[in-house]
Formats: structure tokens, C-alpha cells, sequence
């Protein structure tokens, strides 16, 4: 619950200060009257992600086992390389972020009335099917392809909620966060919580078949940390930590945590790195 409540919190502020920083500018620069077009784009966005996970939710159901893995397994691959891509998106383009959604702001709005509702529903959609998909995927791993998915969707629910409101009082003007430290330590636990899922995605392509080493554990510590145990849950909760992993799955885990961890460290110390300052021009000598 802890991690689709941190994942709820992460993608929604993000998709919050979106459309913060495209009101704000349009009330700022006495446009009110193109904000319904804003409103409208947001409430497509929303109605589009929010489908999309129920097709995902209700889609495979009615497939045979060995086919429900290997789409799962398939799209908790791909929902890790979008989740890795967002991370590291933000990572580079925080900075920016509001100087470009500005500049499309004029543009569509010279463009015409449909164009400020794409720009809406394309800033805000990506956002929520990004969300959609990784939350949908570490759903499965955390609930282990049960369908017990109540408690992790109730803390996703809960996280965009804070989101929201956290959103709310930014454009209010009640609360500033130091969204560089925000996005940093939220970006790090993703990209564990991530490594989580992409085991999983490995685990459930060896259920189906496509990839070998099911029975081949690198540990299992099930006597240990019983799966169904208050740390138990917890560790697969939060980090998608299963007590029996196969060594295919420890090794991806490991080959995935290791250079992404790295690299995204390297862009967030490259962000606070100081500009290099300009060349004096050389003195003309007598």
C-alpha cells in the first residue's frame, strides 16, 4: 500500500502542478475565459487513463493462466521502462518545466479553441497513463496475481488525493515545496519499487513459460519472512520483495538497481552542478 500510495503521490503531483502551472499562467495574463478549455482537456485525461486501467484490470481475465503471465509479465517490463523514463524526464526537465508549458500555452491559444483542451488532456494524459500502467503492474506483483488489488488501489486512491491537494495549496500560495528534494527522494524509491516490478515481470514470464529457471532460487527465505507476515507484507508492499526469488530474477534486479540508481544520482548532481562561467575576452596588447 505504502508504495502504490507513493506512487499515487508522485505521478499525481506532478500531473497537479501541470495544471496549476497552466491555470496560473492563464489567470496571471488575464485569459480566465480559456479555462474551461483547460478543465475540459484535464476531465478527458482523466476519463482516458482511468479506462485504460480498467482494461487492464478486467482485460485478461478471461485468458488462460499461461497467457495472463506473460501479458502481465510483458506489460510490468514496459511499465518499468516508463516509469524509468519519467523518472529521469523529470530529473532533467523540473527546471524547465514551466518555462515550455507556457510557451505552448500561447501557441494553442492563437491556434485555436480545440488546441488549449489537447495541450490539457496530452500534459495531464501521459501522466495518468503512466500511472495507470505502473500502478496496475505493481498491483499484480504486490497482490501476486491474485486479484486482490482493494487495498494497494485504496493506497494509490489515497496518494493522488494528497496530491491534489498538495496542488491546491501550491497555487494558493499556502505551501512551497523544495520539489528538487521531493522529486529526488521519491524518484530514488521509485526506481526501487521499480526494480521490484521488473522481477516480478521476470517471474511471471517464467510462470508462462517464455523465460527458463522457475525452480532455479538464488534464496528463499519464506521460513524467515513468511510471506503472509507483518514484515512480510510489508517488504512486498513497499518493495515488491519476494522471499523466494530465482536467480534470474535476482540478477535483472540487480543489473536494473545498480546503473539506473547511478545514472540518476549522476543527472541530479549534473542539475546543481553551477553553470560554467562565460570566456573573458582577451585584452588587446600595445
Amino acid at each position: 500500500m505504502l508504495a502504490n500510495y507513493l506512487i499515487g503521490l508522485r505521478e499525481g503531483l506532478e500531473a497537479s502542478l501541470v495544471v496549476v502551472i497552466l491555470v496560473a499562467y492563464l489567470v496571471k495574463s488575464h485569459r480566465t475565459n480559456l479555462l474551461p478549455r483547460i478543465w475540459g482537456g484535464v476531465a478527458i485525461a482523466v476519463a482516458v487513463s482511468l479506462a485504460f486501467g480498467a482494461l487492464l484490470t478486467f482485460g485478461p481475465r478471461s485468458l488462460s493462466f499461461e497467457a495472463q503471465e506473460a501479458i502481465g509479465g510483458t506489460l510490468s517490463i514496459i511499465a518499468v521502462g516508463f516509469v524509468t523514463w519519467m523518472v529521469f524526464w523529470m530529473a532533467r526537465s523540473a527546471r524547465s518545466l514551466s518555462g515550455e508549458l507556457r510557451g505552448r500555452i500561447d501557441v494553442a491559444a492563437e491556434a485555436g479553441r480545440a488546441s488549449l483542451v489537447v495541450v490539457a488532456m496530452l500534459a495531464v494524459g501521459r501522466e495518468g497513463l503512466e500511472t495507470a500502467l505502473f500502478l496496475w503492474a505493481a498491483t499484480q506483483a504486490a497482490s501476486n496475481g491474485t486479484g486482490s488489488t482493494g487495498v494497494p488501489l485504496i493506497g494509490a486512491a489515497l496518494g493522488i488525493a494528497t496530491a491534489v491537494v498538495l496542488g491546491f495549496l501550491v497555487y494558493r500560495g499556502a505551501l512551497k515545496l523544495n520539489l528538487a528534494k521531493f522529486f529526488t527522494w521519491t524518484g530514488a524509491i521509485l526506481i526501487l519499487v521499480a526494480a521490484g516490478v521488473l522481477a516480478y515481470g521476470v517471474h511471471d514470464l517464467q510462470e508462462a513459460g517464455i523465460l527458463p529457471g522457475l525452480n532455479n532460487l538464488a534464496f528463499d527465505v519464506s521460513n524467515a519472512i513468511p510471506p503472509g507476515s507483518i514484515v512480510g507484507t510489508l517488504l512486498k508492499g513497499t518493495l515488491n520483495f519476494s522471499p523466494a526469488t530465482t536467480w534470474l530474477e535476482a540478477v535483472v534486479w540487480v543489473l536494473y538497481v545498480v546503473p539506473v540508481m547511478y545514472l540518476f544520482f549522476r543527472q541530479i548532481r549534473k542539475n546543481k552542478a553551477p553553470a560554467p562561467a562565460a570566456p573573458q575576452p582577451a585584452r588587446a596588447t600595445s
